[in-house]
């Protein structure tokens, strides 16, 4: 096998830690990067999916960007559990609430992911298969939100696949308690599950889609660090 085991991923083996904290946005990786974390090394910049190793109070960690939507994740992740010995992935991201319950700059921990994409066909199941966090991890950010005094909300997420929709159906996911919609919890959650490794998905809320509010792409960019502060404390 090369030292550079994947064509999307410059690392070589032994460069990224077997704890990796992801979000879509590569430009938040390398805020997180040189804010979080002690004598951060760049491990990647092909395609511009930045990753960066470091340690954080001590402890090996790494940071990646993972694009948008299920394939790009999906790539990544399976990469990062297959090719290069990652135990855990920690996905922070954004995601538009749909629970009135919620506000802007909330956390919402993923304990599941429902999902309208396909990716789970691949796995040829007899039946319909639910995509959950490593409940460890998840207790274990649960008390740190305490901890922190953070608000947060635990529950179902729900993974679309389209971001423009021709038909929005929202309301439905609504009407089963769906706390909020993002691009990507579902599939990391089942390739930690094929792959026996542990992962968990937590938001930050960008957007509202009942109330209408918004944030700007730079604070979704450089202020969403409540959850920051959450994944590290997993580590």
């Amino acid at each position: 096998m090369s030292n550079t085991p994947t064509p999307h991923i410059g690392a070589k083996k032994g460069e990224i830690a077997p704890f990796v904290i992801m979000a879509g946005d590569p430009l938040r990786v390398q805020f997180m990067a040189e804010n979080y974390l002690e004598n951060p090394v760049q491990f990647n910049k092909v395609r511009g999916m930045l990753g960066y190793t470091g340690t954080y109070k001590g402890k090996p960690v790494s940071v990646m960007g993972h694009g948008m939507g299920i394939p790009s994740i999906s790539i990544y992740t399976y990469e990062l559990f297959n090719f290069y010995d990652v135990k855990t992935i920690v996905r922070i991201g954004s995601a538009g609430a749909c629970h009135m319950g919620l506000k802007i700059g909330d956390l919402v921990l993923a304990m599941g992911a429902c999902t309208d994409s396909n990716y789970a066909a691949q796995f040829q199941l007899p039946g319909t298969f639910c995509p959950i966090a490593d409940y460890g991890l998840l207790q274990k950010a649960v008390n740190s939100c305490e901890s922190f005094g953070y608000d947060y909300m635990v529950g179902n997420v729900v993974s679309s696949d389209v971001f423009y929709s021709a038909n929005p159906q929202t309301d439905k996911w609504m009407k089963m308690g769906v706390l909020a919609v993002e691009m990507e919890a579902a599939a990391l959650y089942m390739n930690a599950a094929y792959t026996g490794n542990k992962a968990l998905a937590m938001f930050t809320v960008s957007d509202h889609i009942i109330t209408g509010e918004a944030t700007t792409a730079e604070q979704r960019q450089n202020t969403f660090t409540h959850m920051m502060d959450v994944a590290l404390s997993l580590v």
